[in-house]
């Protein structure tokens, strides 16, 4: 418990006291939280001003984004006497939702939310989180890349966001072509730099080692100058995004870091349910191999996929990473009223 820390304010220059002292109060400053009011209203005004309409979806859902990493919290409802519980999900994303509502014809969403993930934990990590999450149909990566840079601007300020991509970035940080390179190379990469693997990574795990060198040595070094928007990572790593077919085949994805932390990620939006249908399948064995749980395939997304989801770019964004980069805060837990251990 951090109850007597303090910190520098970037905008005023004061040193504040970050920690009540006693634990009913709040982990952040009140100055902290009228500022995170602003940002809130601000980027609420960013979107409002581009013709997004603004949407609320469930927390508590059927559904669930099936992802390797990601663990929900589940939730088992009761549904009355003699009758079993119906086991449901606190969100990881809105995303399913809001594509729902995509093929419902809602046209430009955008969303402020809550989120929930288990076993994250940290400076940068909280279980419960605020996401911002949009949608802009029509637009393809580059737009969603640009929109992206004009957020950060407008909340950060700054020059506008330099692009770079996940191949360049590995070469010029790391010195090695990620896309083609073998798994025994990453890993001898990665003790030719130093970098430590964890006993739990596979000598087989391919995206293991190219998540173990981007977090290591990519990451830390993007978004110092200005912000940097992270694109085309490799096909394996696509999640809900389309493929781009090239050779390589790469992951019509980006993500903007800040400070070397990244804050958002965007895709140019898979819209096939039959692929959307193999990858859960693909990422439920995977995680039956690491003895995680199944994730729930069926859902009410895929029917929305097969009605026609129009094509469309979207981007998540974490809210209180962004308003820590804003207020020159270290933490989450100096941004965040009532945070994991307080809440």
């Amino acid at each position: 418990m951090r109850d007597n820390l303090t910190y520098p304010d970037r905008r005023s220059g004061q040193t504040t006291t970050g920690h009540m002292a006693k634990d009913f109060g709040p982990a952040a400053s009140i100055e902290r939280l009228r500022l995170r009011a602003e940002l809130l209203r601000a980027v609420r005004e960013f979107f409002h001003a581009r013709g997004f309409l603004e949407v609320e979806t469930p927390l508590l859902s059927a559904d669930t984004v099936v992802d390797r990493h990601l663990e929900p919290f589940a939730v088992d409802v009761p549904l009355g006497p003699g009758k079993p519980p119906r086991r449901m999900w606190l969100q990881t994303s809105p995303e399913f939702c809001m594509k729902r509502l995509l093929a419902a014809g809602s046209g430009a969403i955008f969303q402020v939310t809550r989120a929930f993930r288990q076993d994250e934990f940290g400076p940068l990590h909280n279980p419960e989180f605020t996401i911002v999450e949009w949608y802009q149909p029509g637009d393809d990566l580059f737009q969603a890349m640009q929109l992206t840079s004009e957020l950060c601007q407008a909340i950060l300020g700054g020059a506008p966001a330099a692009a770079i991509s996940y191949a360049e970035a590995f070469r010029q940080y790391v010195g090695i072509d990620p896309h083609r390179a073998s798994v025994a190379e990453l890993a001898r990469r990665a003790a030719e730099l130093g970098v430590p693997a964890p006993e739990s990574l596979s000598a087989e795990d391919r995206d293991g080692w190219l998540d173990l060198l981007l977090s290591c040595c990519v990451s830390p070094q993007l978004g110092i100058e200005r912000p940097v928007l992270l694109y085309h990572y490799p096909a394996s790593q696509a999640a809900l995004a389309k493929i781009r077919h090239d050779d390589p085949a790469v992951a019509e994805r980006f993500e903007l870091y800040v400070s070397g932390i990244e804050l958002a990620n965007g895709y140019q939006e898979l819209c096939d349910a039959e692929q959307l249908r193999q990858r859960m399948a693909a990422v439920n064995a995977q995680r039956r191999a690491e003895g995680k749980p199944p994730l729930p395939e069926d859902s009410r997304l895929l029917e929305a996929m097969q009605a026609g989801l129009p094509e469309t770019a979207g981007v998540a964004l974490g809210f209180d990473r962004l308003v820590m980069l804003a207020t020159g805060a270290h933490t989450l837990a100096e941004v965040i009223a009532f945070p994991f251990d307080r809440a």
